[in-house]
């Protein structure tokens, strides 16, 4: 009896096993020359006798005696798998390749781009369909994954990252604000270091900055630099020479950067972090120039950071350098000779500066693997969000930005939401910027009768340069300080890093620094002319006034 039952148990389990078999992942529109690195990928574990992958003209079997355990890549040609991937598949359905095995193949698979559908069948038994755009909307250079029964919605393209969600306890974070204590800051985490700095960020032309990592390699620390190949304008003469001053002093840096039939796996490499001995993490809203780090006392932008202690989080981050470091659109750049960036003339009062703090939490947010705990934080506001972001712009003329969508969504249960955006004249010139933006929110709040309103921030009386921070406060508890912009590339298609951070200090840190941005404020419709037409008012109400004064003593 306890033999024909463990008999039972054990056909069970093998069946259940096989049936796990399923596509777990697929490309059908890459970036060479015809799609001839299209592939797909199988998960589960036992025997694949049987299994025929097919898009109702083509397909494949595999052949007898072929078992899965985990994930089995096949593709169309092995060679051209490895020229994207840097390695070969498990199988191809294209005899090109003498180092891969082939499956068995009827009529020759082809995934079409636009619409398409990929079956797969146990013993002719449909097990599991996936079409397109049905199931999965196309793109070029997507990966569609599936994962806990249903496909991923994000756009995740060729060799990005997947990092999972992750929580560190017990972090020590000492936050600090642009331009009050950047510099200082970044000075400070430099010179704890004694064994490695891994530095990445968008843009880098700081003479200062330079300097303090040339004195950190010369003390033996191993310093890398990893910069953004492709700014919106180009690098800047000013960053070319940096990187040749660094260079030049023996420190390697590299550029993620589309290579010719590779294109970069994001957009943008827009992060703004720093890992010191894998032990601790500077990260910030800011690029490392002097807008973003002036020597103390001198002026710049208004930007977020913190310096978070832990090992484990800093290993978190030194992971995803490491990933992004090592990746096939990463190239040496040696720069080239040019003008240093001229440090700023105007002073500035430092009302802000660093403060330290134990026992928080942290969440790690990258872009585009993690992004959507954006959306999640503010959907869980109970009482209040204040949100300071250099521009938010909308998905398209009827359709908001997603996370301004789940901030009013907020609003409208009670939540009091508050938006400050920057005035510096490139954010306020179009006909479709932050002014126009702070307008419709306020029209929102005011056709709703919603605790919502939107300003943009009064930059003379700040004392600041502009906005550039992209930072979020909740519930007077947790704070998002980080790098991803609000539009429709950043979250999505960047390489972005950020943090939320559940503390109440932390967060009563950067809402007074908040509070102090938001008062004093100028009208959103008003930003160009508000100034002439105050004054204007208070001449012709003084005017009025001495003429009553005058007719009253006649």
């Amino acid at each position: 009896m306890h033999r024909l039952l463990a008999l039972i148990i054990f056909l069970s389990c093998a069946m259940h096993a096989e049936a796990e078999v399923q596509i777990a992942e697929f490309c059908p529109d890459p970036y060479l020359y015809d799609d001839a690195d299209e592939y797909l990928v199988l998960s589960g574990t036992g025997s694949l006798e049987g299994i025929t992958i097919s898009d109702g003209e083509g397909g494949f079997r595999f052949p007898a005696g072929t078992k899965i355990n985990g994930l089995l890549t096949i593709a169309r040609s092995g060679t051209a798998f490895k020229q994207t991937h840097g390695k070969f598949p498990d199988f191809e359905w294209l005899d090109y390749s003498p180092q891969v095995r082939n499956v068995i193949t009827g009529d020759t698979l082809r995934l079409a781009n636009g619409k398409d559908n990929l079956m797969l069948y146990r013993n002719g038994l449909l097990i599991q369909e996936v079409a397109w755009p049905d199931d999965v909307k196309p793109r070029e250079g997507q990966v569609h994954y599936f994962e806990n029964g249903t496909w991923d919605k994000r756009p995740l393209m060729i060799g990005q990252s997947r990092f999972a969600p992750a929580v560190f306890r017990n972090v020590s974070v000492t936050t600090f604000v642009s331009p009050d204590c950047s510099g200082y800051m970044f000075s400070y985490a430099v010179n704890q270091s004694s064994d490695e700095i891994l530095l990445n960020v968008y843009e880098f032309s700081s003479p200062l900055m330079a300097d303090m990592l040339i004195e950190a390699h010369v003390r033996d620390v191993d310093v890398r630099v990893l910069l953004e190949g492709g700014p919106v304008g180009g690098i800047s003469p000013e960053e070319k020479g940096i990187i040749r001053i660094m260079t030049d002093r023996g420190i390697p840096v590299l550029v993620m950067l589309s290579q010719t039939g590779n294109p970069a796996p994001y957009r943008y490499d827009h992060a703004k972090y720093v890992v010191i001995d894998r032990k601790a993490t500077l990260l910030t809203s800011e690029n490392f120039k002097y807008s973003g780090f002036p020597p103390e006392g001198l002026n710049g932008n208004r930007g977020w950071g913190v310096y978070l202690e832990d090992p484990a989080l800093a290993e978190y981050f030194s992971t995803v350098y490491m990933t992004d470091y090592n990746g096939k659109s990463v190239t040496a750049y040696n720069g080239s000779a040019g003008n240093l960036e001229p440090i700023p003339s105007r002073k500035h009062t430092v009302d802000f500066p660093p403060e330290y703090f134990t026992g928080a939490t942290v969440r790690p947010v990258i872009a585009p693997d993690t992004s959507y705990q954006i959306t999640s934080l503010i959907n869980s506001a109970e009482r209040s969000i204040e949100i300071e972001q250099a521009y938010i712009t909308n998905e398209t003329p009827s359709r908001l930005n997603p996370f301004l969508a789940a901030a009013i969504n907020a609003s409208r249960r009670g939540v009091h939401v508050r938006v400050l955006l920057d005035s510096y004249w490139f954010n306020i010139e179009d006909e479709r910027d932050n002014d126009e933006m702070a307008d419709m929110i306020n029209r929102i709040s005011i056709s709703e009768n919603l605790p919502l309103e939107a300003r943009c921030a009064d930059l003379p009386m700040l004392d600041v340069d502009k906005i550039h921070n992209k930072g979020v406060i909740v519930d007077d508890r947790l704070v998002l300080v980080s790098s991803i912009n609000w539009n429709s590339v950043s979250p999505d298609f960047n390489r972005e890093a950020g943090v939320i951070i559940d503390h109440p200090g932390v967060a009563s840190y950067f809402l007074e620094v908040f509070e102090d941005d938001w008062n004093p404020t100028i009208n959103s419709s008003e930003v160009e002319t508000g100034y002439l037409k105050t004054a204007t008012a208070v001449i012709v109400l003084v005017f009025l006034l001495l003429i009553y004064y005058q007719r009253q003593r006649v």
